[in-house]
């Protein structure tokens, strides 16, 4: 059995957030593949200790990059604390990201309470469970 990967992503008003949050779940997230794009993996790399592969940046590409991973089945669950406060230079890629989410049927949390309940739910860390994926050739 492969281990699953997990993709954690920050807008910069949620960087601390989302440190916090890994922080208290280190235990949790250091059983799967971590990938993060650029700033938010050095900073949970540096502050939280975990090991994450890091992507470009968002606006340079690491949200499209989150994007083929959920296109080609790679990704199991996505973690991004966006901040829906603030407008991104690149917002269209972050709805993209989020509607590939809802298309390939990939759990994503956008918040600390959201990313709680996903993290605490019993099937996070059952290595048997593989969401369905949607047959769209009908």
């Amino acid at each position: 059995m492969s281990v699953k990967t997990i993709a954690l992503v920050a807008h910069d008003h949620k960087k601390a957030d989302i440190v916090v949050w890994a922080q208290k779940n280190k235990e949790a997230l250091a059983l799967f593949k971590l990938v993060a794009t650029g700033t938010t993996g050095s900073l949970l790399i540096e502050k939280v200790g975990l090991d994450i592969t890091r992507l470009q940046s968002g606006p340079l590409g690491g949200d499209q990059q989150i994007g083929a991973l959920i296109a080609e089945q790679k990704l199991d669950a996505l973690f991004f604390f966006w901040d829906p406060m603030n407008p991104v230079p690149h917002d269209p890629d972050v709805k993209a990201l989020l509607r590939l989410c809802s298309v390939w049927n990939v759990p994503v949390a956008c918040n600390v309470s959201s990313a709680d309940m996903l993290v605490s739910s019993p099937l996070f860390l059952d290595p048997n469970y593989k969401a369905d994926l949607p047959n769209y050739e009908k």
